[in-house]
């Protein structure tokens, strides 16, 4: 099979469902930002050396083709697909309170770095907040499961703890912002 189609060089694509819509509407964009993201996380994995960590980010990488296989379905076709459940919000939760446990207080502004497994999961936080932008957009001219939006919300917070909880155990110090005053 070939991976090329050809059928896109006018601008369109296809849903999944048969749907052809411009490759620049809310739909492409929110599940093509959904898959940056899953690529970014990719890449963090492979700076990772925390084996429960790698099997968590591989759970979420699982989870965000579910909820871009959604959002690559013509909303008219008739598929019940796997979606996000509140156990998916829960499972980032109950990792984020475990993570910040571990962790000191927070007290000032922490700029991205330190280490390479930091930068990356700063990289994801930051992909995730435009992946639920876009989701976000999509949900003002379609129906969009709630449970989406959620996720994403949580998950930009559970790259926030992440990024602080491999610095701390790799003994990399934060980068803490110091304002021009």
């Amino acid at each position: 099979m070939k991976i090329y189609t050809k059928t896109g060089d006018k601008g369109l694509t296809g849903l999944f469902g048969g749907a052809r819509i411009p490759k620049d509407d809310a739909r492409i964009e929110a599940y093509g930002t959904v898959d940056e993201l899953n690529s970014f996380i990719g890449i963090l994995v492979e700076h990772v050396d925390h084996g429960s960590v790698v099997e968590h980010l591989r759970t979420i990488q699982n989870r965000l083709f579910d909820l871009g296989s959604v959002l690559a379905t013509d909303p008219s076709a008739d598929f019940k697909l796997p979606g996000i459940e509140l156990s998916d919000i829960f499972f980032l939760e109950q990792q984020m309170d475990f993570m910040d446990e571990k962790l000191p207080a927070l007290k000032n502004f922490v700029i991205p770095g330190g280490s390479n497994a930091v930068a990356h999961a700063h990289v994801c936080r930051t992909v995730c907040r435009r992946a639920e932008r876009r989701v976000i957009s999509l949900a003002q001219v379609a129906e969009i499961d709630q449970h989406m939006i959620v996720y994403l919300n949580r998950l930009s917070d559970y790259f926030f703890i992440l990024a602080r909880y491999l610095g701390h155990e790799g003994g990399v110090p934060e980068v803490i912002w110091k304002a021009r005053m």
